[in-house]
């Protein structure tokens, strides 16, 4: 693992992002998932299954909550970029006061393109390809 890395899962921790990313994995998924290792030193964990948010993938902190099981996030390189771009977001955003300026970013988006990634900043600059995102234009130009 290189320093960033390893410099961004001490500021995840110390914000706190980490933490709260590990008791949504606690209370969010079937035990049987359990936490992987994935390259750049994130933790995924498979078999989210709360209603929110309803994306198949998200991060919190260094911890990836994934729907699926943990193998099939690792089978897709470009997701755990992404994801993982997320994970430092988080390290520059001060931990877990990213999420409601995400949500805003994201009612915004959805405002304007009628997605919640097309013009949410966050997703943008994690990569809206390796997401699986497709952008959309402006409700306006259409």
């Amino acid at each position: 693992m290189r320093r960033a890395q390893r410099l961004r899962q001490v500021v995840n921790a110390v914000n706190l992002s980490t933490p709260l990313g590990l008791a949504l994995a606690s209370a969010g998924t079937r035990r049987t998932s359990g936490l992987t290792r994935a390259p750049g030193g994130l933790i995924v964990a498979g078999g989210y299954r709360l209603p929110l948010p309803a994306a198949h993938a998200f991060t919190v902190g260094d911890v990836v909550l994934f729907r699926g099981e943990p193998a099939e996030l690792l089978e897709r390189p470009r997701l755990l970029r992404h994801e993982g771009r997320h994970a430092l977001q988080y390290a520059l955003f001060l931990g877990p006061v990213m999420i409601p300026l995400y949500l805003v970013c994201a009612g915004v988006s959805k405002a304007v393109c009628g997605d919640y990634a097309s013009y949410n900043p966050f997703e943008r600059l994690a990569g809206l390809d390796d997401g699986g995102y497709t952008r959309r234009a402006p409700r306006w130009r259409t």
